[in-house]
């Protein structure tokens, strides 16, 4: 009979992956492979597999995103958002762990997927501009946002010991997806991530359809009063983990020491929840889907 402490831990897991994964669709969560896009040594596994920090960091990352007007427009333009943000973040979520932990050709096939939707989209802005969401630049912004907030997310809450060196080498990792994706330029390190952004800061700006979206990101929720505390949790500190100048940009106060001590306990108890989970094994070939227990 198994302990107590494993049926606890065995719950918790089993809600986070209904969360992450649309089970009526018949989604699971990925399997860990060793013939992945990313050596199982790789930084990118240990960064990619943390699901609080990641949670925090695809939050600061997106309210960072659509600080440019053709992301904005993009998200404004060509999704739901307003019914199924949720079902957004979650598609993000699930393009992370496809493309890091499964096999080499299924995370190639989520690329593939997602630059054939890119090369689809385009628009005007509200100036009259043309965008197209393919433009290897606007991918190069999203890409280096979305990576720099993971990173940071989980130096602050994971391992706030990480090596200058081990961060740029994640950064080089994760540069793989984006050239995949079509991005250009892709820093391979801090130093010109930095500079990239910093490079696209004259054309951001924070209008009223920025709050809008940053609104229905902030205003997440999960069913259940203890996930709902949870959640207000998470995006309170994606939104403190942005650069003062983003969040000033937002409009966003910085996060009380409850919100991050609660961020820090949240993430020390999913790691331990998942402490020798079929989550965490790398799975043989023979092994095709998610195994029930």
């Amino acid at each position: 009979m198994a302990h107590p402490l494993e049926f606890a831990k065995r719950a918790i897991r089993q809600r986070i992956n209904e969360i992450f994964n649309d089970y009526e669709r018949g989604e699971r969560p990925a399997l860990r492979r060793a013939d992945a896009l990313f050596a199982t040594d790789s930084i990118a596994w240990r960064v990619n597999g943390d699901i609080v920090t990641m949670m925090i960091g695809g939050v600061s990352g997106l309210l960072l995103q659509m600080l440019h007007p053709a992301v904005l427009a993009g998200v404004w333009d060509h999704s739901d958002f307003r019914a199924d943000m949720h079902g957004r973040l979650r598609r993000t979520a699930k393009f992370i762990a496809v493309t890091t932990y499964d096999h080499a050709s299924a995370g190639q096939a989520a690329i593939e997927r997602v630059r054939g939707i890119h090369d689809r989209l385009g628009g005007v802005l509200p100036d009259g501009t043309a965008y197209r969401v393919s433009d290897p630049a606007l991918l190069a912004w999203v890409h280096m946002t979305e990576v720099t907030s993971f990173l940071d997310a989980w130096v602050r809450y994971g391992d706030p010991a990480m090596s200058g060196a081990d961060q740029d080498a994640y950064i080089a990792e994760m540069a793989r997806i984006g050239l995949a994706l079509g991005a250009d330029p892709v820093p391979r390190d801090r130093a010109g991530a930095q500079a990239l952004i910093q490079s696209m800061r004259p054309g951001l700006k924070a209008d009223a359809r920025t709050r809008e979206v940053a609104a229905l990101v902030m205003g997440q929720k999960i069913d259940g009063l203890a996930e709902t505390a949870a959640s207000k949790i998470i995006m309170r500190a994606g939104a403190d983990l942005l650069p003062d100048w983003a969040r000033q940009m937002h409009g966003l106060p910085l996060a009380s020491p409850l919100v991050v001590a609660g961020a820090h306990a949240m993430a020390r108890t999913l790691s331990w929840a998942y402490d020798g989970s079929p989550n965490r094994q790398v799975w043989a070939d023979e092994v095709k889907a998610w195994p029930q227990r």
